[in-house]
């Protein structure tokens, strides 16, 4: 492998702008796609990679988790854009060598962005760096391993921290979380933490699971599918396919969001000669654009305008019988819907309630109904009220266990359903410990650990000495930025189980490791028995196999399994219970540990290597049962509630351009939004804009406001843009530094991404603090 010379940074004054496109894909996205490919890996790694991508047999995409059929054949081209960008990020010829860490001290390495670190390359020696140096250093695995024990070892459990992103594969995660329990602790949070935490909160008490309740063949079936808070034509749009097929097949589609996507409009479908040729298909019937935090008043008014319609057509709307058989709390759940404030709830949601009366009675007809969301809801004060409205809805339909009907929080990154299911949870059950404990002869801890917010209070109160990070990029993911960095920063040890640079590297412990990983498309093949392959769950419970079969970069990257075990063997010694080093030497074994300690995993070896994997047990679907407290779905009631901006704010929302994946920069087009060169910016309607005594492109510093406090971000551009009235957006990770650590989701503790407070000031004039990471 060799090293191409490094991209130029981002000059945020380089910034186009131009019209929002309409329509999403086509053959611009296929070219697109090839261009980063052949840029970053070459023809011949991008066209072995792009074969096997999805493939039965071959690896799963490392970008999102939306699944593939268990019923049908594969497509040729089974992966989108912003997948083909994930392959090409991971398979790269490019290289970070210890000479390049010669080349870059920590001075230069944090003046860079993400951007650039992330396109330099992927790392290919195990690299150090010691209190007072300034330069990464090589390091020999065996002494990485030997530095990390003699930290752990010389602190106590509740001061170690272990972190994963969702790209980690089932078996990494299994043996992750044994490790942690091992050393005594379940400080364990992860990327869920700050996504999908408030999806399970809420639906593991109303429905007894925490996951969809869909599956792909659902779509088939469906005569209603909302999309909720949501982009898929950039976060996941393999689901434009699914949402095309079903309008064709006469399904209503509905969007309800904030910004106007390209995705939710028109899809040209580069699998059919048409979508290549340029031709749309519809995808929303209908759009509702919400504003944002109005969502909860939209489902309340729902619920209400489908008891309303069941009293004037009774046995016509909902699903009495259902009801009757398989709930419980829905008379409390009527009472409270029986009234409604409409002028409130038109404030709320910036919807008349002709438009919101149009799309009840769509409810009330419907059937088969399914209801899809994603971080635009999960990521508010008060996300859980308003996902278990959205649980009420599907009740009170009989919306579970029928074809075409139910649950579908789409998530992320490729595994991080997976993780959850294996264990990577700072609150386990007691069932899960118990299990452990069995099969591996140890003793877990039954106290709960952090989660990712509670980590961030963990840094600024120093009470973290080791954190450990397997993948993922915690110090741009997390919120109050400022805060964390300088918290991480005084962390004895951290530990980067990475394949490339990020800034959580350049902002590192007293002593801080970065221990190169193979990737998912790499083959991991140095073991006793051969090539070994790992296994990953979609969106929708499916657990199937993954095996890259690329030549990684370098000789000294090891597996994460591999990485895992030697570390625990250096932690724990060896008259330690748990056999980390046959585990690590052979999958199978993990994989007869899993099977013996997770309920749903019996047989696994055998069972994962079937053409399709297979599927977790679902009771909601399955079976038309929950597993709650009292073995029935509960309705539940929430009170109205909405954000509302001070005088002189709007509110603001973070999102993802659609040349990048969470921290993660393919580039820096957002080329459906019509942005061009330039990240810093915020998205404002012209009205606003009108109001706030700004014009279109004004450079300015964002000041945020949450609980008498102040945070601060200098140099955004204002763009004009079709918003929802009220309501601003930017990308993350730059404006994660206005979002206060105490402004969360209140029952996940999720960070409230989508609800800040902020004012305008002229950037020239009043430059403040800088904090242009």
């Amino acid at each position: 492998m060799h090293r191409k010379a490094p991209i130029e940074d981002i000059n945020e004054d380089d910034l186009k702008v131009s019209k929002p496109k309409s329509s999403a894909a086509g053959l611009e996205a296929v070219m697109v796609s090839l261009q980063r490919g052949f840029a970053q890996a070459g023809p011949s790694r991008t066209v072995r990679s792009m074969l096997r991508v999805n493939q039965r047999g071959g690896f799963d995409c490392p970008g999102c988790a939306w699944p593939e059929s268990i019923t049908g054949k594969r497509k040729p081209a089974e992966f989108c854009e912003n997948g083909a960008k994930a392959i090409a990020e991971e398979s790269t010829a490019r290289t970070v060598t210890p000479e390049w860490f010669e080349e870059h001290p920590i001075s230069v390495l944090e003046q860079r962005t993400e951007y650039w670190l992330g396109s330099q390359g992927r790392i290919t020696h195990p690299m150090i760096i010691r209190a007072g140096e300034t330069h990464y250093t090589p390091i020999s695995w065996g002494d990485a391993f030997a530095t990390i024990a003699e930290h752990v070892n010389a602190t106590t459990p509740d001061r170690c921290v272990f972190y994963t992103s969702g790209r980690t594969a089932n078996e990494t995660a299994f043996l992750y979380q044994l490790l942690a329990r091992s050393i005594g602790t379940n400080n364990l949070p992860d990327c869920s933490n700050m996504c999908h935490e408030s999806s399970g909160t809420a639906m593991n008490p109303t429905i007894g699971i925490g996951k969809g309740t869909v599956s792909l063949e659902d779509f088939d079936h469906a005569e209603l599918i909302f999309v909720v808070g949501q982009n898929p034509g950039t976060n996941h749009p393999r689901m434009l396919s699914a949402l095309s097929e079903a309008r064709e097949r006469g399904a209503r589609v509905v969007s309800i969001n904030p910004l106007p996507e390209a995705g939710l409009m028109g899809f040209k479908d580069p699998q059919r000669a048409s979508g290549m040729m340029g031709k749309s298909a519809p995808i929303s019937s209908d759009f509702l654009q919400i504003k944002v935090g109005g969502d909860l008043a939209l489902f309340q008014a729902f619920g209400h305008l489908l008891l309303q319609a069941e009293e004037q057509n009774p046995g016509t709307v909902i699903d009495q019988a259902f009801i009757d058989s398989a709930t419980e709390g829905f008379e409390a759940y009527r009472q409270a819907r029986s009234e409604i404030d409409w002028a409130a709830t038109e404030e709320a949601t910036g919807l008349s309630r002709e438009q919101i009366t149009e799309i009840a009675q769509l409810l009330a007809k419907s059937k088969a109904t399914i209801i899809c969301w994603a971080l635009g809801l999960t990521q508010q004060p008060h996300s859980v009220p308003t996902l278990k409205e959205i649980i009420n809805l599907l009740l009170l339909q009989g919306n579970f266990g029928k074809p075409g009907a139910g649950a579908c929080p789409v998530r992320g990154h490729s595994n991080v359903q997976g993780d959850r299911t294996m264990g990577i949870w700072e609150k386990p059950t007691e069932a899960l410990l118990a299990s452990m404990d069995a099969e591996f002869g140890i003793t877990s801890p039954r106290a709960h650990g952090y989660d990712s917010t509670e980590t961030l209070h963990a840094f600024e109160h120093d009470e973290v000495d080791v954190f450990v990070s397997m993948g993922g990029n915690f110090a741009l993911a997390n919120s109050d930025t400022e805060a964390l960095e300088a918290g991480m920063r005084r962390a004895k040890l951290t530990v980067h189980i990475s394949t490339k640079p990020n800034r959580s590297h350049v902002v590192h412990g007293q002593t801080s490791l970065i221990l190169p990983t193979l990737g998912r498309t790499d083959k991991d093949d140095k073991h006793p028995k051969g090539a070994q392959f790992l296994s990953v769950e979609d969106s929708m419970s499916v657990i199937h196999s993954t095996q890259g079969r690329l030549t990684p970069v370098s000789e000294h990257l090891l597996a994460e399994p591999v990485i895992v075990a030697r570390m625990a063997q250096a932690i724990l010694g060896d008259d330690h219970p748990v056999d980390w080093r046959s585990m690590a030497e052979d999958y199978d074994v993990i994989r007869d540990h899993i099977a013996r300690v997770l309920p749903g995993f019996e047989d696994f070896n055998r069972r994962v290597r079937q053409k399709n994997g297979f599927v977790l047990p679902n009771p909601p679907r399955d079976t038309r049962s929950f597993a709650t407290s009292s073995g029935r779905g509960q309705f539940t009631v929430s009170e109205f509630e909405s954000l509302s901006a001070p005088e002189g704010h709007l509110i603001l929302q973070t999102m993802r351009s659609h040349d990048q994946y969470n921290t993660t920069f393919y580039g820096l087009d957002d080329r459906y939004r019509g942005i061009k060169d330039g990240r810093r910016v915020i998205l404002i309607h012209p009205d606003d804009l009108a109001e706030t005594g700004f014009a279109d492109r004004d450079l300015v510093d964002v000041i945020s406001t949450f609980a008498g406090s102040e945070r601060r971000a200098n140099r955004f551009r204002l763009v004009s843009y079709p918003t929802a009235r009220g309501c601003v957006a930017a990308y993350y990770p730059e404006a994660n530094a206005l979002v206060h650590r105490d402004l969360v989701a209140r029952e996940s503790n999720t960070p409230g991404f989508k609800a800040m407070m902020v004012r305008f000031v002229p950037h020239e004039l009043q430059p403040g603090p800088t904090l242009d990471s």
